[in-house]
């Protein structure tokens, strides 16, 4: 069985956590049980031939080919080098030599191989940190510690291995001592943590081991094809499910923190307001009073598995905020396990009035969340199923009975969903004719297209996109572009053009009894009707924010070994018209320009880039106090000064008593800059059209 899946990618695993019984504690697992066994030859096998027939990215499984995948493996395992010597890694090499030979036959040795003497680096170096936290550290010396480079050579020595350590575990003390945890405190954590990273290891199967080397294989390949093993698998079902119970977040493995992706609309990360896109997550406890665990260095399943629980439980996430660059400002967050159901991510719709660029205009907002489709009432054969369409529909009646003179729709963090239901949105806003073009593998091109005669709405449009819309989100804005339909306002999106499916392996052995677990496997690609892909640029919009000066490595452009952007022949289209905008972006630049809420925007942007691309911190207390505090006042003074400005008194988020209901109100306003920015763009249209164009009409 297949399934076509049209969403973000989901990094291995999901934290939309169902309600399960609680794990009996695992067990170390035996060397003499890290052995390749011939279930996973079979489904190695299986792999490498539906990689080669079915990718739409063609793989030649060569000796360079092979290489890069055991240079991917060692980065998997040891991503800042502080574990190999060199000497472990020339007898890798040396042993892989036919590599490309060994994956076609399923021969997996040097996996394990490497995994072996892993685990047995890891008790070498946890260790010497053990017997380093029995030391005292002097935070008044000059000197830096270096995170991932691919500079940093794999060490010749101990010692050498030994001098990074030192430094390792003087930082972790440093970031725990600036959250102003007592000594005895961090000693106790860190030791938790190191001896944690060792345990956890050992409890490393068999199964988890061919999972990461094949991980490794295929995102040589591309970013978004992966291997899930069977428990993987189930974890993949879960998350697919339309009413999940859990905290609503889709989270990530990056070096040895577990991030957050993205929210889920309707979730109670979501909902929280407290919980971002970037956030890592350094602690889980349970209940209101639960003991806090450090998660640093847990493997992602183990994290997933402490966050999980029933609906109406408590569970607290201690969170370091992506802007911020060391474990001071890690704050808690207190989420009550909740059922996730569709309706919690529709479309709602909202009023900007009082323009000052145009008073008595009225523009309509609608908000998508996600591109939803009740699948299970439609397959029971519901007349009145949920679906983005149809609610936008009602929503845009009702805007139009209100009087509106413009809509805009607003996309920002939609990751995506069901493709007809991009299709069908467009659709509401054209008459009938192409949407999207999806090439497959083999070449073979087909047209998405609105086939339904009639347009919902046909006055001015606006859509409102930011870094985070991505793939059904950019096929709906980038044909509303191309039509010349509407304008697309705020940041480039994404890039995710690709398009994944699900190929469970036991199809391709027959007869056979084990389960080799499923391939999420890249096998199309989506493309605009104009010919452009939405992949890796996204979709580009005809006005930008400052913001998205500060986002050129974001989203697909991050990625190792994405599609690159390539184009095909435009579809045949009859555009609805010709946008010009050059006036109001004008108009819109000059605006933002002395805007605070802007300059709060970008400042934001702008330090969000500033901690991505740092790749040393000082070791020094007071410089990096200095350094923090900096940071944090200029993150401050630009919210506070922006919320007065608005005449609303800033709420104090560290302080142990905090407003909730004024915490929401002032995340509400902040959310609203951007809209009410591409409502008055609206409104400058408006204006240039000298009120010759009539007002808004509803259409069947």
């Amino acid at each position: 069985m297949r399934q076509r899946l049209f969403q973000l990618p989901l990094l291995f695993v999901i934290a939309l956590t169902m309600a399960t019984a609680a794990l009996a504690a695992p067990h170390p697992v035996p060397l003499s049980e890290l052995f390749p066994n011939p279930g996973q030859t079979r489904a190695a096998i299986v792999i490498n031939k539906v990689l080669e027939r079915y990718h739409y990215r063609k793989v030649s499984l060569d000796r360079s080919f092979a290489q890069s995948v055991l240079e991917r493996y060692l980065k998997a395992l040891d991503p800042n080098r502080t574990f190999f010597l060199a000497r472990d890694v020339d007898r890798f090499q040396n042993g892989s030599r036919n590599l490309d030979e060994s994956l076609r036959r399923g021969e997996l040795d040097i996996a394990f191989d490497i995994f072996r003497v892993y685990r047995m680096r890891v008790d070498e170096r946890v260790a010497h940190a053990l017997k380093l936290l029995d030391g005292k550290f002097d935070f008044n010396v000059a000197e830096t510690f270096v995170f991932e480079s691919p500079e940093t050579g794999w060490a010749a020595e101990s010692a050498e291995l030994d001098e990074r350590w030192r430094k390792r575990v003087k930082n972790d003390f440093l970031s725990l001592r600036l959250a102003d945890k007592p000594d005895e405190e961090i000693r106790d954590r860190l030791r938790k943590r190191y001896e944690g990273l060792a345990r956890r290891i050992h409890q490393f199967k068999g199964g988890d081991v061919f999972q990461a080397f094949m991980n490794a294989y295929t995102e040589t390949l591309e970013p978004h094809t992966s291997y899930m093993s069977p428990s993987t698998s189930e974890n993949f079902d879960i998350s697919m499910k339309l009413s999940l119970e859990g905290i609503g977040a889709v989270l990530r493995s990056d070096n040895e923190y577990t991030v957050v992706q993205s929210t889920v609309p309707g979730g109670p990360a979501r909902d929280s307001g407290q919980v971002h896109a970037g956030d890592q997550i350094v602690g889980v406890a349970q209940g209101l009073d639960g003991a806090m665990e450090d998660v640093v260095g847990w493997r992602l399943e183990d994290v997933v598995d402490k966050i999980r629980g029933p609906k109406g439980s408590v569970v607290r996430l201690q969170l370091l905020p992506k802007t911020s660059g060391s474990a001071r400002h890690a704050r808690e967050v207190s989420l009550v396990r909740n059922e996730i159901k569709l309706e919690d991510q529709a479309a709602k719709s909202d009023l900007v009035e009082d323009l000052t660029n145009g008073p008595g205009i009225r523009i309509g907002v609608i908000e998508i969340p996600a591109f939803y489709r009740d699948f299970d009432a439609e397959g029971a054969g519901a007349v009145d199923f949920r679906s983005t369409t149809r609610d936008v529909r009602r929503l845009i009646n009702d805007l139009v009975m209100r009087g509106v003179d413009g809509i805009l729709i607003d996309l920002r963090g939609n990751g995506g969903g069901s493709l007809a239901e991009a299709t069908s949105l467009t659709g509401l806003f054209i008459d009938t004719g192409p949407v999207v073009q999806v090439k497959d593998a083999f070449g073979k091109i087909e047209l998405e297209a609105d086939t339904d005669p009639g347009v919902a709405y046909t006055g001015p449009l606006a859509v409102l996109v930011d870094r985070e819309s991505a793939s059904a989100s950019e096929i709906f804005a980038a044909a509303i572009q191309d039509y010349g339909r509407g304008l697309v306002i705020g940041e480039p999106t994404f890039g995710k053009g690709t398009v994944q499916t699900l190929i469970d392996l036991n199809r391709y052995v027959p007869g056979g009894q084990s389960d080799l677990g499923r391939l999420r496997l890249t096998m199309a690609e989506f493309f605009r009707i104009s010919g452009g892909s939405t992949q890796l640029r996204g979709v580009e919009p005809d006005i930008r924010f400052p913001s998205a000066e500060y986002m050129t490595e974001h989203g697909e452009r991050s990625l190792d070994n994405a599609l690159p952007w390539t184009r095909i022949d435009p579809a045949n289209f009859k555009k609805a018209g010709e946008m010009r905008f050059d006036a109001l972006a004008r108009l819109s630049a000059d605006r933002v320009a002395g805007d605070q809420g802007f300059k709060m925007l970008t400042e934001r942007s702008r330090l969000v880039r500033e901690v991505e691309e740092q790749k040393r911190v000082s070791l020094r207390e007071r410089d990096r106090r200095a350094e923090d505090d900096l940071r944090n006042r200029r993150f401050k003074e630009d919210q506070d000064h922006f919320l007065r400005s608005r005449g609303i008194a800033p709420v104090d988020e560290d302080a142990e008593q905090v407003d909730e209901d004024a915490l929401d109100a002032q995340r509400k306003v902040i959310a609203r800059i951007e809209v009410e920015e591409a409502a008055r763009i609206l409104a400058d249209g408006l204006q240039m059209q000298r009120g010759n164009s009539p007002r808004a009409v509803m259409r069947d």
